[in-house]
């Protein structure tokens, strides 16, 4: 349904879609590699890739939180 979805949208509407998994590791999740590859090869076509590596704001904030109350 994700691969239909992207089929339909690509190149007339913006899609972001946020994930902790590096693409290598998407066959783990959709078990198809030839499904995967069209799906990762759709979202990447004139993308836009923010990898995003450092702390987690929420964990900071939850961290902060709990000082603050002690």
């Amino acid at each position: 349904m994700l691969f239909s979805n992207l089929s339909l949208r690509a190149g007339r509407k913006s899609i972001i879609i946020t994930t902790n998994l590096s693409f290598e590791r998407w066959n783990e999740i959709f078990k198809d590699p030839v499904l995967t590859a069209a799906m990762i090869d759709r979202l990447t076509h004139k993308a836009y890739i923010v990898n995003m590596n450092g702390n987690s704001y929420r964990l900071k904030e939850t961290q902060n939180m709990l000082e603050e109350n002690g």
